[in-house]
């Protein structure tokens, strides 16, 4: 098993490759994971917990409290947008 050091040192020369230009860890790419590929699309938090090796679904709330605080926000932005135009 890879530690998650090299792992990381690996994920930095393959962004370097392919041109991604920001910090790519593990640790982000499961946060990615979690949310944006996951729980974003409506995948089952049951399933999102089992498929990160979780061993209580409380540890995958933490992902589903930020997918609610990004709709929070995208509300938020939208009423704003909403005043803007019916200004």
């Amino acid at each position: 098993m890879l530690s998650n050091q090299k792992m990381n040192s690996y994920l930095k020369e393959i962004a370097g490759i392919v041109g991604i230009n920001k910090e790519l860890t593990f640790h982000i790419a499961r946060h990615t994971f979690a949310t944006t590929i996951t729980l974003n699309h409506g995948v089952p938090i049951e399933t999102v917990s089992k498929l990160l090796g979780h061993t209580n679904i409380k540890q995958t709330q933490h992902y589903a409290k930020l997918i609610d605080k990004k709709v929070s926000a995208d509300m938020r932005e939208l009423t704003f947008r909403k005043d803007i135009i019916s200004n």
